[in-house]
């Protein structure tokens, strides 16, 4: 696999708002601390870390929704580090995200087939009808919740929308931010095989941000540990598993539970 991304000592600091004197700015906190590692074509890397340790801001660094204080951030043999929006437009079909909370991140106003149009419209794409529909039977949805509301399915229903409007365009990578988290473990399991059946159908290249090791076991082939804004492991998943080098590393591992995953996922 030859490689898409390279992130070389990255570094990125935001205002602290909560201590934001009345006059001059906010002091700045620094998140990312000198972040470096690549991704090849077709992998599924799995970012993990606690609450504060930097995996959503280096997850939206890498699509560009936050601008780098330091390093690089190079896609595809080109630095997008400093781009601006001109410059980074005609890139935004080539990566996507999903995001979270489907609820949030879903206008409530517009029906499933719109949605999954936005980016299609956006990016001047022709035969948006058929697309959608391709998008929507990619995620296993059937062609008449194009007419449905947000609010009228359930949450996988939802977060299945999510990934119909991310992969509509076809991009070469998308990140998928906690996109399990509140889902019960049916649900979690059908995401998951339906994310590993589109990065082999597709050809996608994943970044999947999770607290949760036993989802990054069953789904990644490599994991970035992170803590503090720094890389404190980097490995094949098999081998973090079952001989974590890290401390940081063996305390995630021991404070979450790891059911069997052929029990699990079955």
């Amino acid at each position: 696999m030859d490689e898409l991304y390279r992130i070389e000592d990255l570094h990125l600091s935001l205002p602290d708002l909560n201590r934001k004197p009345i006059l001059g700015p906010a002091p700045r906190i620094e998140i990312l601390k000198g972040i470096s590692f690549t991704l090849r074509r077709g992998e599924v890397l799995g970012i993990v870390g606690g609450s504060g340790s930097g995996k959503s801001t280096l997850g939206r660094a890498m699509v560009r929704l936050l601008e780098p204080t330091g390093g690089r951030v190079v896609f595809d043999g080109a630095d997008i580090t400093h781009l601006g929006e001109a410059g980074l437009r005609p890139l935004r079909r080539r990566f996507q995200m999903i995001f979270q909370d489907p609820m949030s991140s879903l206008n409530p106003r517009h029906r499933v087939g719109q949605i999954v149009a936005a980016p299609l419209r956006l990016h001047g794409v022709g035969d948006v009808p058929a697309k959608v529909a391709e998008a929507l039977e990619h995620v296993g949805l059937p062609q008449h919740f194009a007419a449905r509301y947000p609010h009228e399915l359930s949450g996988g229903q939802r977060q299945r929308v999510g990934i119909a409007r991310a992969i509509a365009l076809r991009p070469d990578f998308i990140l998928a931010d906690e996109i399990v988290s509140g889902l019960d473990v049916s649900s979690q399991a059908q995401v998951l095989n339906l994310l590993e059946r589109l990065v082999a159908d597709l050809g996608l290249t994943l970044a999947f941000i999770s607290h949760d090791l036993s989802v990054i076991r069953r789904l990644c082939s490599r994991v970035l540990v992170l803590h503090h804004g720094l890389v404190v492991e980097e490995a094949a998943t098999d081998r973090l598993f079952a001989d974590p080098q890290a401390a940081y590393t063996r305390e995630l591992l021991d404070a979450i539970p790891l059911p069997d995953p052929d029990q699990v996922w079955t």
